[in-house]
């Protein structure tokens, strides 16, 4: 059969430009007609909806495709409470590995632990049974590693961030952190990311961007995930962290040159470039800037010489300032327009004032950002606060502010620093612990849906419209919702708050340009 055309009928369509449709008909891989299923046209195949609720499909804008496949298959710490929980759980997970495996786990965070010690590489060697032990934070920033991985890496030693504990930091944990990964197979990496993929599918994501670069991943893994991108999962768009690699970005099919370039670390691992010092860390410690604003607008002119997207990870004020600084460097050369209309992105952007939201504004810069990041460290008692203190925690992830002022959002998840959860992301957006921060469900929804698409520069995804790609997904919705976005948060606007138990709505289907590529009940 030529150009064969499915009717989906009977559902509740988020379609802000016809709020009446109950149906939409799908021909050669976009929507062919929108309307009320009692004048829908003849089609091939019908589907009935049952009333479900139809959107555009999810974008997750920041994801870790292979370590997203392996913690959901292998050992997941982000349960265990204390050094003894940690150690359990590796002796465990290790007595099923043969003995020459690396045991490979990831999601500790002691910041939620009554007594944060840590256990150091001995104490792993015993709980592996003398097995390398590769643990990553949940920040993936920093990891803790056995006696035996740390003695299979001696050039670790010399490296930054190195301790002989076992707990290592930047440029010693990109070392280990390399040798741990390299024992996973090409077969063992391909099943990962599909199982990371097609996780993704069944929560209504049609679409991620991978996020790799040296010290987050390898070339090879970067192509071969690119390499199944829509392939019966969701679209891949890759990103290429590595400074002046405009060129090598282009060579491996990524479309942008940014994503995991890093600017500094992470809040987590007290790595992340801040102004005013960590309170809980070293005296005067405030992180690590580890490029320069010159490098970031020799960067910015490279990506534009090649005609691409470029970007950078920045977590901590300090290190975000210097990245605009380098993007004032580049406008100089280029002028204004030009950078602005390359889309450049920050990632995460989470420690923020008035006059860098102004540096996004004025730039054009995309924020790929994460909600979850607020509902699980922010506000009182939790990892921002003991870090920054209660105030600077509660400024964190501003994306109420940011998106007041017409900075462009697109939100992610970091997988597997935080879980795939499109729906809790955007609750937790519209939930910020700070009431200042918050965002509407509307707003919220389209920085995780069309969001994601215009940063990848396909302005016209993301939509329920004439002739748009037919990529939504179809949700079964709480109860007593029934009709537009859920209504996901508490009726009383002082009540709302990231743990509101409100639930969820389900994925019943994920559709990516016409093809089913998630259905419930399917294996």
């Amino acid at each position: 059969m030529t150009n064969p055309s499915t009717l989906y009928r009977g559902g509740v369509l988020h379609c802000p430009a016809d709020p009446s449709a109950t149906a939409l008909l799908v021909r050669g891989g976009r929507i062919a007609w929108l309307g009320a299923a009692a004048d829908a046209p003849a089609a091939d195949r019908v589907v009935d909806l049952d009333g479900a609720l139809v959107t555009p499909a999810f974008v997750d804008a920041h994801v870790h495709a292979t370590d997203t496949g392996l913690a959901l298959a292998g050992l997941d710490l982000v349960a265990v409470r204390s050094a003894g929980e940690l150690l359990e759980a590796v002796s465990a997970f290790a007595a099923g590995l043969p003995a020459d495996a690396v045991v490979l786990g990831h999601g500790w965070d002691e910041s939620n632990w009554s007594d944060q010690a840590l256990p150091d590489a001995a104490a792993l060697d015993r709980a592996a049974g003398g097995r390398r032990v590769y643990l990553s934070q949940a920040s993936i920033h920093s990891a803790l590693v056995s006696a035996a991985l740390l003695a299979a890496c001696p050039e670790a030693a010399g490296a930054p961030g190195y301790d002989p504990s076992g707990w290592l930091r930047r440029d010693a944990h990109h070392v280990v952190r390399a040798a741990a990964l390299g024992s996973v197979s090409a077969a063992q990496r391909v099943a990962a990311q599909r199982t990371a993929l097609r996780h993704a599918a069944s929560l209504g994501i049609a679409a991620v961007h991978e996020c790799g670069g040296p010290g987050t991943s390898d070339e090879s893994d970067f192509t071969g995930l690119l390499a199944i991108s829509g392939d019966g999962v969701p679209e891949v768009y890759g990103y290429w962290g590595e400074l002046l690699g405009a060129a090598k970005a282009r060579e491996l099919g990524a479309v942008g040159a940014g994503g995991d370039l890093y600017a500094d670390g992470a809040l987590g691992s007290r790595t992340a470039h801040v102004s005013a010092a960590y309170l809980d860390g070293e005296p005067g410690g405030c992180g690590h800037g580890y490029v320069t604003a010159e490098q970031v607008r020799d960067h910015l002119l490279d990506c534009a010489a090649h005609g691409l997207q470029g970007g950078f990870h920045a977590i901590g004020d300090a290190a975000i300032g210097t990245v605009l600084a380098g993007f004032a460097g580049a406008a100089e050369k280029l002028g204004t327009d030009r950078v602005r209309a390359a889309r450049h992105r920050v990632e995460h952007a989470e420690i923020m004032s008035k006059r860098l939201i102004a540096g996004f504004v004025e730039y054009g810069i995309v924020a790929s950002m994460q909600p979850a990041f607020d509902r699980l460290w922010g506000g009182a008692g939790r990892m921002y606060e003991s870090r920054l203190g209660l105030s600077r925690s509660l400024e964190s992830n501003p994306m109420g502010a940011m998106h007041s002022v017409g900075v462009a959002l697109a939100f992610g998840s970091d997988s597997p620093v935080t879980p795939l959860d499109p729906w809790g992301s955007v609750r937790a957006a519209a939930a910020h612990h700070n009431p200042t921060q918050r965002m509407s469900v509307r707003a919220a929804f389209a920085a995780h849906s069309r969001g994601g698409w215009r940063a990848v520069h396909l302005d016209n995804e993301g939509v329920l419209a004439l002739g748009a790609p037919a990529t939504f997904a179809v949700w079964s919705t709480p109860a007593g919702v029934d009709r537009g976005l859920p209504v996901l948060l508490a009726e009383d606007p002082e009540l709302r708050g990231p743990a509101d138990p409100t639930p969820l709505p389900v994925c019943r289907a994920t559709v990516l340009r016409g093809d089913v590529i998630y259905e419930e009940g399917s294996s």
